[in-house]
């Protein structure tokens, strides 16, 4: 079972970063040769209407039972030196319901989106759930749909095919949402998160579907990580504000880590020139940045803050929780750095772009940040 999950850190990645990798060593020309489509955007049938009443459509929903379920997945903790091997305990959570969204498993050219029947997508898809949604594992129930995710070119390119691809995706995603809001009944808080492509389908979510409807008192937190938000042309369509202090609900947490030095070149690019939700290009506006370790907007935390980071060994046939291993601080632009490059293996982004660790970095934090804010939102009157 550990030794799937670091394929995670393995075969998903080791494929994704080859695109990425390219961005930053190529010529824009051999990229879009190598990643992006050459065919027309071809229009995908809509799914039934009943699509997601099949169990068959998730990766992960209630009654798949801990083996077959990737999100339920469980790191053991490290013993170390002077260190208790679990540094504190959760209290027990209330009950919730957690959307997660998983990043962007389909490489291929081939197609603008994925086929639900692509065997090795759906298989990078689980792998990457086993690394991602594990720390929400505290929930009643985790929800995470099979979808017609954009392919990885999509993201390379500004053409109208791949707008219309990332649309394409986001429609499935919305019809899950509309199955899991349904199922869990009108009584569960509701948790929304997601990586990467997943983090941009539920920042949506919350701008088109929720934002000024009675669903949005529903929403006990949001987890859009990995995904650049503009403070100033993005964050006041989505409904929710920043998490401002460690106990509040309600929010959004987001965070894009880099080690030192940093260079965001790419990222900062591509940022910059995109228009935000107010129709209005991001230029130099900050990126939201809420610090794990400290669980508010900016500032930093020493090492001795983390109190687990999921690192693979050496030959990447298990994982563990280090306690203390990595520090972080959020600069000017609203990037986490992340001090010197942490060991985790050989997969990190050019630039020192940690993108693929974002949630591993702060395992440990995190699930016990989602269960603190639940709580928190439980005491709130309706």
């Amino acid at each position: 079972m550990a030794r799937k999950f670091l394929y995670f850190i393995a075969v998903c990645i080791v494929l994704a970063i080859a695109g990425l990798i390219a961005l930053r060593l190529w010529s824009d020309k051999l990229t879009r040769i190598a990643f992006v489509p050459d065919s027309s955007f071809v229009e995908q049938q809509p799914l039934e209407a009943n699509a997601y009443h099949d169990p068959a459509m998730w990766f992960s929903r209630p009654g798949l039972g801990v083996t077959n379920d990737p999100a339920r997945w469980q790191p053991e903790f490290a013993e170390a030196s002077g260190q208790a091997a679990e540094p504190q305990e959760a209290e027990e959570a209330p009950r919730f319901a957690v959307f997660f969204v998983h990043p962007t498993s389909f490489l291929d050219r081939s197609n603008w989106n994925a086929p639900l029947d692509d065997a090795d997508s759906q298989a990078r898809a689980r792998l990457f759930l086993r690394g991602l949604a594990s720390p929400f594992n505290q929930a009643s129930e985790i929800w995470a749909p099979r979808y017609r995710q954009a392919t990885f070119g999509a993201y390379l390119t500004d053409s109208p095919a791949a707008l219309l691809a990332i649309d394409a995706a986001y429609r499935d995603v919305s019809q899950a949402f509309d199955f899991f809001v349904e199922t869990v009944g009108p009584d569960m808080p509701i948790v929304l998160a997601g990586h990467s492509q997943g983090a941009s389908h539920i920042v949506r979510l919350l701008k088109d579907r929720i934002a000024g409807t009675p669903l949005q008192d529903r929403v006990a937190m949001a987890y859009p990580v990995g995904w650049p938000i503009s403070v100033e042309h993005d964050l006041p369509a989505l409904g929710l504000p920043a998490c401002a202090t460690a106990d509040q609900a309600g929010c959004i947490v987001s965070w894009s880590s880099f080690a030192e030095p940093a260079d965001p070149g790419m990222l900062l690019e591509h940022y910059r020139g995109s228009p935000g939700y107010d129709g209005k290009p991001r230029g130099e506006s900050g990126v939201l940045c809420v610090n794990p370790l400290t669980g508010s907007i900016n500032g930093a935390a020493p090492a001795e803050r983390n109190l687990g980071t999921l690192v693979p060994n050496g030959d990447l046939s298990s994982g563990e929780l280090v306690v203390g291993a990595v520090s972080a601080r959020c600069d000017e632009r609203g990037l986490l750095l992340i001090g010197d490059p942490p060991d985790l293996g050989a997969y990190v982004l050019p630039g020192n772009n940690y993108h693929v660790y974002d949630i591993p970095l702060f395992w440990r934090n995190l699930q016990l940040d989602v269960a603190r804010r639940v709580r928190a939102w439980t005491t709130q009157p309706r």
